[in-house]
Parts: C-alpha cells; sequence; structure tokens
C-alpha cells in the first residue's frame, strides 16, 4: 500500500477512515533525524492515523532559503515512508497547509513545542471543529539546522 494521498482523494480517505481519531501534523523533513523520528512517533501514540504533510521544494526554499531543501521532495518522502508511524504522506506547495487542514479536518493537530497555539497554521480551524491542537516536546540536541552546520563545520 502506497502512503502517498492526494489532496483530491481526500473525500475517499474519510469515508474509509470513518470513526478514526486523526492526527495531523506538518514539516519539512528535510534530514530525517532521531528527533524528527521521536515526534513522529509521539503524534501517531495519540490517535489511530497520523497523516504527515511535507513542503514539496519550492515551499521549502521560501521558508528556509536558497539552500534548502538539502532534500528533494520525493526523498523526504521515501525516508518518512519508511516510517512505522507515519500513515500517510501528502505534500504541499502553499506555506502553510491551512487549507489541507480544512479539507482533512483532523481531530488532532501536533506541531513542535516551540509554536503558540495561536501562531500555527490550521488551529483556529481545528479547535472550531471540536478537535483538539496539542504541542510536543522536541528531543534535545536534534535539529535539522545544527546537523546541517556540524556538517559545514566538518574538515
Amino acid at each position: 500500500m502506497s502512503k502517498r494521498i492526494d489532496i483530491k482523494d481526500i473525500a475517499s480517505f474519510k469515508a474509509t477512515n470513518k470513526g478514526k481519531t486523526i492526527v495531523f501534523t506538518n514539516g519539512c523533513f528535510d534530514i530525517l533525524h532521531r528527533g524528527h523520528v521521536e515526534y513522529l512517533e509521539i503524534a501517531k501514540s495519540k490517535g489511530d492515523i497520523l497523516i504527515v504533510a511535507v513542503n514539496d521544494n519550492n515551499s521549502v526554499i521560501r521558508l528556509k532559503g536558497k539552500h534548502r531543501p538539502i532534500n528533494d521532495l520525493e526523498d523526504r518522502i521515501a525516508v518518512l515512508s519508511a516510517l512505522s508511524c507515519v500513515d500517510y504522506i501528502l505534500s504541499f506547495s502553499e506555506d502553510t497547509p491551512a487549507s489541507i487542514i480544512e479539507n482533512i479536518n483532523p481531530d488532532i493537530l501536533v506541531k513542535g513545542a516551540d509554536y503558540k497555539i495561536e501562531d500555527i497554521a490550521g488551529a483556529e480551524y481545528v479547535l472550531s471543529q471540536a478537535g483538539r491542537v496539542e504541542l510536543i516536546e522536541f528531543s534535545s540536541g536534534y535539529s535539522t539546522t545544527g546537523l546541517i552546520e556540524k556538517i559545514k563545520s566538518l574538515p
């Protein structure tokens, strides 16, 4: 089974998964590391199905700068697909996944604890639909930017 879904398939996805708790998160997931894996495992533990929305290459460039992403969208999706905690993956080209969140209408929206709930794209919508927004603490010492800096400093 392919883990990749398209936004146009959301109606059939909802029908197939009716009654299950849908958890949604998003990000660039440029260089997958232990912190990402722990974050995604915790996100999955909050419900039945974990959907991960991944920024496409152009939106990563807009958000992170011209030297990112390090890994192409298809490579990032392939690595995320290998994780048993990730049930479905979709990509998006906008700067935020707000429209995807409204289409999916997840029960739980999850982001890292470095965000404030009021600053999370889609949070207001999820809360208005009687859903929850939950923040997950990051694993200390793990970040993509930190990894890139460490690699740059190698002799």
